[in-house]
């Protein structure tokens, strides 16, 4: 459906609109008690969240491409069926196929005080890869509020177990990274892409002076990102994701993409829960599997 059939079905007069961004991208529009977020119905990805009076918490590029089948450069990107390239084909999409592809949305509720939440869905019959040939099917489900939460769900209709990898790929607006620290990771083991995928334990709280892309195995619980510049911390709950990943480009890599480029990677950094590497899900028939992550915004002295 285009903009103006979603609004006649979907909208809510003050509070939910759609419109139309880029090259044709349909986006949904949502105000509700001062809280301002975006969702794009390409990837189900989530482009804004901004709780009342407060600084931008999701990181979207000034240079990003909204455009049919293009990745969008911030937001919270939904990372499915692998985790970055994949392991055997080096001419699949990378971090999967379901990020570039219409999603469907499936229902709008206003779900409790100064909260909207929209469910939107894929499947194998919308969506399909050669590189993996499963059928599935995969819920998102998003509450604008206070809190943002998102909540995946990955439904197995192969008919018997697969296996596969995902990624909630939030990226956080920081008012430097050369000045943030992200907590509730000390002790991890972690594979250090830039590295070699040498393994290597986390000590203290993670600070990034380089190119950093660190995929922490076996996590749980309470992540934070620390900006004592803008003196706040972004408190991240995640449920169901065994990994966390940590990624900034850097100043060569970070200067080199089109869509992000220089001054723009110093203002982000993602912090991601998923399941990938040693923590990939295998799924038996006829099951599903949720992961959610729930993020919220607190003033520090």
């Amino acid at each position: 459906m285009d903009a103006k059939e979603l609004a006649a079905e979907f909208g809510i007069a003050g509070v939910l609109d759609f419109t139309t961004a880029g090259s044709g991208l349909v986006k949904a529009v949502v105000t509700i008690d001062g809280v301002a977020g975006e969702l794009c119905l390409q990837g189900a990805q989530v482009t804004r969240w901004e709780p009342p009076g407060a600084r931008p918490v999701i990181f979207m590029s000034p240079n990003c491409i909204f455009a049919p089948g293009t990745a969008i450069r911030g937001g919270v990107p939904i990372i499915f069926p692998w985790f970055g390239p994949h392991r055997s084909a080096k001419e699949a999409p990378q971090h999967g196929f379901v990020r570039a592809t219409p999603w469907q949305l499936d229902s709008v509720e206003k779900s409790g005080p100064g909260e909207l939440t929209m469910t939107l869905s894929i499947s194998s019959d919308e969506a399909s890869s050669p590189f993996w040939p499963e059928r599935y099917r995969v819920l998102c489900t998003v509450t604008f509020g206070r809190a943002l939460s998102l909540e995946m769900t990955v439904q197995n209709r192969a008919g018997h177990a697969i296996a596969f990898e995902e990624a909630l790929h939030t990226y956080f607006a920081v008012s430097d990274i050369a000045g943030v620290s992200v907590t509730g990771l000390a002790g991890k083991t972690y594979i250090d892409k830039t590295d070699g995928m040498q393994r290597k334990t986390q000590q203290g709280a993670v600070t990034l002076a380089k190119e950093t892309d660190s995929l922490y195995l076996d996590t749980s619980g309470h992540f934070a990102i620390e900006d004592s510049q803008w003196h706040r911390l972004i408190a991240i709950d995640a449920a169901g994701a065994a990994s966390t990943i940590v990624w900034n480009p850097w100043a060569e890599k970070g200067a080199a993409m089109r869509d992000l480029g220089d001054p723009a990677w110093r203002g982000m950094v993602c912090v991601e829960n998923g399941n990938a590497a040693d923590n990939e899900v295998r799924l038996a028939a006829d099951s599903e599997h949720k992961m959610s992550t729930k993020i919220a915004v607190n003033a520090v002295g």
